[in-house]
């Protein structure tokens, strides 16, 4: 590719980034309307406009109609990343008075009680938020508005907090990361100068909210000493500054991250960046949660007669959190329609069962009515819906026969194969051991009676070393029955004469 040609994509790349995402965001004013009460009053902020002027707005006041501009690109940098099917953001627009944090330990920020003059003048503070990101920015207004063709108000970003993860869901025992950033522009070119060279010190602030307690998981300042308090629970913060340029405007990082969460650590985290006389803040929802375990019984069949009610299906639903959001269904599929249908039948649910990891257990119970022959090869089906768990859900299943009808498979045949193989070789053993054992016990009793009969012989002989005619001399030799019983005959004949 010719280099015209790659820098003509990447321009046209760029563009369509730089396009992305709405021009304008609609928002809500709301001030004090004396008595305890609030109004709201409709206002906007353009981020971008197609043509050479803004597009008119006679609905709004032009003090409520503000062209946004952000020398540090935070702002207009994450619309531009917003996707085009997501919902709208909310917005909220209020007035905001520059004051000290009012925390100890970022006293240091704020040497002088008094407001310095370079932040004199009207404050904005706006909160975006939605299921993409979280934020809110200082804006400084101009003193007027500009002129037609179009009555707005340029406000420039002066302190920007930022998360790209508003609605964090982390899984019981992993770690959670809170992604935070933030952006700073001196509101004045005096302010910028006033100060020495580089990005100023600053305090970044973690806190927990749940269930009406509120908790100081972290604290740090960057470029400050003196005493600090303890981080909780292990919490670790990526606080300090991306760049270090003389006069700004300085992006930031205050990312967050806690260690193998447990339930008791959701709810509403606050992240809050302190500038001296300035502070923005923005918050996310963290949500703990834990997938269920599924599993049927009886399983992996069950057997009923026609017109015979199935025993009773249990499916456990074990170690999950949070127990709201949890639904148990149960299908019935298959069978001769061959289609999903929901399954009939008495139904509960028992209580939960809570475990020391904060997790919790139930059992589903339900008990088919009498079957058909028609139900033969169904499947009951125990779906499980919960936050944790993709759109279907989880699900464990069971199969119906139906007594009489189905016939031997391939599975039964090789078992009856097996079974028939080790009985015949069990017969075969024991027909062997039989047959050596009555062997030994008649070869035991003729060694006896062979022996019996060569010893009566040695007694009958007169001389041992005497010819055969004088009597029946074995030799030492070993011979077989008919033989010994001759020869002792023929002795007992000779000693009678």
């Amino acid at each position: 590719m010719k280099p015209v040609s790659l820098l003509l994509a990447v321009a046209l790349g760029t563009a369509t980034v730089v396009s992305a995402g709405p021009a304008v965001i609609e928002c809500w004013f709301v001030e004090d309307a004396g008595g305890g009460r609030l109004s709201k009053k409709p206002s906007a902020l353009l981020l971008r406009q197609s043509s050479e002027s803004p597009p008119p707005r006679p609905d709004l006041d032009p003090e409520r109609y503000l062209k946004v501009h952000d020398p540090a690109g935070t702002l207009l940098g994450a619309f531009r990343r917003y996707p085009r099917d997501a919902p709208a953001p909310r917005c909220e627009m209020s007035h905001y008075v520059p004051l000290p944090a009012s925390a100890i330990w970022v006293s240091g920020l704020t040497p002088e009680q008094s407001c310095p003059r370079a932040l004199d003048g009207r404050w904005l503070m706006v909160s975006v938020s939605s299921q993409v990101l979280s934020l809110s920015s200082l804006l400084r207004p101009q003193s007027e508005p500009q002129p037609e063709p179009a009555l707005i108000t340029v406000a420039t970003a002066v302190l920007t907090v930022l998360t790209h993860t508003p609605t964090p869901r982390i899984r019981m025992g992993q770690d959670a990361l809170l992604d935070l950033s933030f952006a700073y522009t001196p509101p004045t070119p005096k302010a910028a100068t006033s100060l020495a060279p580089g990005p100023p010190p600053f305090g970044l602030e973690w806190r927990r909210q749940h269930l009406g307690k509120g908790h100081l998981m972290l604290a740090a300042t960057p470029g400050l000493s003196g005493p600090m308090p303890a981080a909780r629970e292990g919490a670790v913060a990526f606080a300090g500054w991306d760049d270090d340029e003389p006069f700004g405007p300085w992006t930031g990082n205050g990312t967050f991250w806690l260690p193998a969460v447990e339930p008791f650590q959701e709810g509403t985290y606050l992240a809050t960046v302190h500038l001296p006389y300035l502070q923005g803040q923005t918050t996310l929802e963290l949500a703990v949660q834990k997938p269920p375990k599924v599993t049927l019984t009886p399983a992996p069949l069950i057997w009923a007669a026609p017109g015979e009610a199935p025993p009773e299906l249990l499916c456990l639903v074990s170690h999950f959190y949070p127990s709201e959001g949890l639904e148990v269904e149960w299908e019935l599929w298959g069978g001769q329609e061959g289609r999903f249908q929901k399954a009939e039948g008495q139904r509960w649910l028992s209580a939960l069962s809570h475990h020391s990891d904060g997790s919790v257990s139930l059992s589903a119970h339900l008990q088919p009515p009498p079957v058909t022959t028609g139900q033969h090869g169904t499947r009951y089906v125990c779906r499980v819906h919960h936050p944790s768990l993709p759109a279907l859900g989880r699900r464990a299943e069971v199969t119906l026969q139906v007594a009489g009808l189905s016939g031997p498979s391939l599975e039964d045949g090789v078992g009856l194969f097996l079974s028939a193989f080790l009985l015949l070789g069990l017969v075969n053993v024991l027909g062997w051991a039989a047959a050596y054992l009555a062997t030994s016990k008649d070869s035991v009793e003729k060694v006896q009676h062979s022996t019996f009969l060569y010893f009566s012989l040695l007694i009958l002989s007169p001389l041992p070393n005497s010819s055969p005619e004088g009597g029946c001399w074995l030799g030492g030799q070993n011979p077989d029955l008919e033989f010994t019983q001759t020869c002792i005959k023929s002795c007992h004949l000779k000693h009678a004469t």
